[in-house]
């Protein structure tokens, strides 16, 4: 269990955690496929962390990869908003970045995305660059993309986070 908010993160094994991150995806992201950085990526691919509730229900996922100096993570959801899940699934993948030996995590958010925003930076995430038109470029590989988010704020663009991680 994670010692601040009682969540058991681990890795993901395949099996029955496959079909319950598939129905998890479905119902977040319209299916496996996400779009960024102009590439469809399948999550089915990658290694996933998940964080079990004491129920022993998925309340969270977040799979990433790792590419030269770097993790990036690819996505990161919780099944309810603002009960640790979140903060402690991107705690868990700076123990994986440490183990693989990274200097850095980095990740995409949309422009509108405003709760993401403050939640990343809130965990020393810092905005490094701005991708104008991203969105809009996805859209046309997936086009289930909205084009306004929920503060009804038009979609465009992706911002690109990083946080840097400390050698100990």
């Amino acid at each position: 269990m994670h010692p601040s908010t009682g969540w058991q993160i681990r890795q993901s094994f395949g099996g029955d955690d496959r079909e319950v991150l598939d129905t998890f995806h479905q119902m977040l992201w319209g299916g496996p496929i996400v779009v960024a950085h102009d590439e469809a990526i399948d999550l089915r691919t990658l290694p996933a962390l998940v964080a079990l509730g004491p129920d022993g229900k998925l309340a969270g996922a977040l799979t990433w990869r790792v590419g030269g100096d770097a993790l990036e993570v690819v996505s990161i959801a919780a099944a309810v908003s603002d009960n640790g899940v979140g903060g402690a699934l991107l705690a868990a993948v700076v123990t994986e970045a440490k183990a693989a030996g990274v200097r850095r995590i980095w990740l995409v958010t949309s422009n509108d995305n405003l709760r993401a925003l403050r939640f990343y930076q809130r965990r020393g995430l810092r905005i490094v660059s701005v991708d104008p038109g991203a969105v809009d470029r996805a859209r046309r590989m997936k086009p289930s993309i909205p084009a306004v988010g929920d503060n009804g704020i038009p979609i465009h663009d992706e911002l690109r986070l990083e946080l840097v991680i400390e050698s100990h």
